[in-house]
């Protein structure tokens, strides 16, 4: 008998769109009155796998950050915010890199559930940096797996036993090949305390039906590799620059999508429509979609691709989700969008978007651009962000307040471990 027929499973049928599972889980069972979870994302970064350009280009600790500050500035960031992540140094060696913060994190996340109730966690994509398994590195990727996604959660485990984590692809996880993500799939089938549908993308519910949440977890990767699109660089004040100027300038490019990554037979299309039609008809009270990319953010860099996934599934999310949650920047961000824009004259709460990246690498806000993004777009609104920290997100859907409070937690760069509360924030229930 499998893990969740033993232990977890109360119920589980097949959804004929899309052929995923809907899982009634039993973990850690929530009550009627709440659901709270764990917001994880982009935790698969470890000092011991570094990038290949890390590797045959290494640096010092000063050539590390004159790189980083040249970064910055080729972004058009103000000088005077430049920052970056904690430096390690390889020992009996002077080669630097950016250090993790995934023990860390783990460990406040366990702090927090000795005080709150962690019914699950879910987890954002980008599991294993930075090429995902079967990276022809020589690493042995049964190891890989256990020390980048296994290990920092490993003091929730103790907790907590029967914690289960749900788990979304990122692109780094599709990085090497369709093999790679597999042998991540599997890895998690074997393992006790995480789940993924062998297709990437799935549903499941948790909580008493009437006082329920289904969640929809996306293979976003899959759905921005089925698009053409081009990468455009922003102008120096922070503004979108048209994609008409920046191929008379030379500055555009197609972005990059490796053959390995390209859908097969419209997987693409068919995982748009199993959301479309699993939001329509779902009969649980709340309904949350999570996945990888953004749909808005602030950091600079992913701007295209939001806008190709707003296009993608905003209209669905506007007309019947109660959150969207994501990670891929590595910093965390709340933001709304009040879906004037594709639901025009709707009077539905603003749809909260949740960003919780900075579970083991940090990146800087790009100032310019967000308040160039509050400017142009009217149906976009920045809450609260804080960038260049290692944290994540605690949120919980109130049955009895009808509300959905997420909570926002960091944790030093000393790598501690310690526990910092940031801020709170409630939302009411908008979906029907």
């Amino acid at each position: 008998m499998n893990k969740f027929s033993l232990r977890y499973i109360i119920a589980a049928m097949t959804v004929l769109a899309g052929g995923s599972s809907v899982i009634y889980n039993a973990t850690a069972q929530p009550s009627v009155n709440n659901i709270a979870f764990l917001a994880l994302g982009d935790g698969g970064y470890h000092v011991d796998y570094p990038k290949t350009k890390h590797i045959l280009n290494p640096k010092t600790r000063t050539e590390f950050i004159a790189a980083e500050k040249a970064d910055w500035l080729e972004e058009h960031r103000p000088l005077t915010e430049f920052n970056h992540a904690p430096i390690y140094v390889y020992p009996n060696s002077d080669i630097a890199t950016e250090q993790s913060g995934a023990i860390a994190v783990g460990k406040a996340m366990a702090e927090l559930c000795t005080s709150v109730s962690c019914d699950f966690a879910i987890q954002l994509g980008d599991n294993i940096y930075p090429d995902g398994a079967d990276a022809n590195d020589g690493k042995d990727d049964q190891k890989r797996m256990d020390d980048l996604i296994l290990a920092p959660l490993k003091p929730l485990f103790e907790q907590q036993p029967e914690l289960i984590v749900y788990s979304a692809l990122g692109n780094h996880d599709w990085k090497t090949s369709r093999k790679g993500v597999a042998l991540q799939t599997k890895w998690m089938d074997a393992q006790a305390n995480f789940y993924m549908h062998e297709k990437g993308y799935y549903s499941y519910k948790q909580g008493a039906p009437g006082n329920d949440v289904e969640f929809f977890v996306l293979d976003t990767n899959m759905l921005l590799a089925g698009q053409h699109y081009y990468e455009v660089p922003l102008r120096e004040d922070g503004s979108e620059q048209g994609l008409a100027s920046a191929l008379a300038n030379k500055q555009a490019s197609i972005e990059d999508i490796e053959k390995h990554e390209t859908p097969i037979n419209g997987e693409d299309h068919r995982q748009l429509a199993w959301l479309a039609n699993g939001l329509k008809h779902s009969s649980a009270k709340w309904k949350v979609v999570y996945g990888h990319h953004i749909l808005w953010s602030i950091g600079g860099s992913k701007y295209d691709e939001g806008h190709v996934l707003r296009r993608l599934i905003l209209p669905e999310l506007c007309q019947y989700a109660d959150a969207y949650i994501a990670g891929h920047e590595h910093d965390l961000e709340l933001l709304t969008d009040d879906c004037s824009r594709v639901l025009p004259g709707n009077n539905l709460p603003k749809l909260p978007l949740i960003i919780s990246g900075a579970a083991s690498k940090m990146r800087g806000k790009h100032t310019p651009f967000a308040e160039q993004q509050e400017r142009r777009y009217a149906e976009y609104d920045l809450v609260w962000s804080k960038s260049f920290v290692w944290g994540f997100a605690h949120i919980e859907l109130n049955n009895l307040a009808d509300e959905l409070k997420v909570g926002f937690y960091t944790t030093p760069h000393s790598g501690s471990g310690e526990l910092v509360k940031e801020r709170t924030f409630s939302f009411k229930h908008r979906s029907k």
